[in-house]
């Protein structure tokens, strides 16, 4: 089973949230759903829209990339979604 390593902003594409999952329309909709909510990052920051993603064969090699990308400066970031999705436009699942 695929597991996917993701970035998600907020409509003002001013905060990134990174995240792992094996199902990543059902996280999405999760993510949409908490929209709002001061329980979770995402949500308090409406963390929804999905602007980069990548898959791994297992939980290990994603869970590795994601502390790896939360690790990085913003800037680093930036550059990593300009590569795959330069006009950062919102990808659809």
């Amino acid at each position: 089973m695929p597991y996917y390593v993701y970035i998600t902003t907020n409509p003002a594409k001013k905060v990134l949230y990174i995240g792992i999952t094996n199902n990543i329309a059902e996280r999405m909709a999760q993510h949409y759903a908490n929209r709002g909510s001061a329980a979770t990052f995402a949500g308090r920051y409406f963390c929804y829209n999905l602007i980069h993603i990548e898959q791994y064969p297992d939980s290990n090699a994603a869970i590795a990339r994601e502390k790896e990308l939360k690790g990085w400066t913003r800037a680093k970031k930036d550059a990593l979604i300009a590569t795959t999705n330069p006009e950062w436009l919102f990808i659809h699942t």
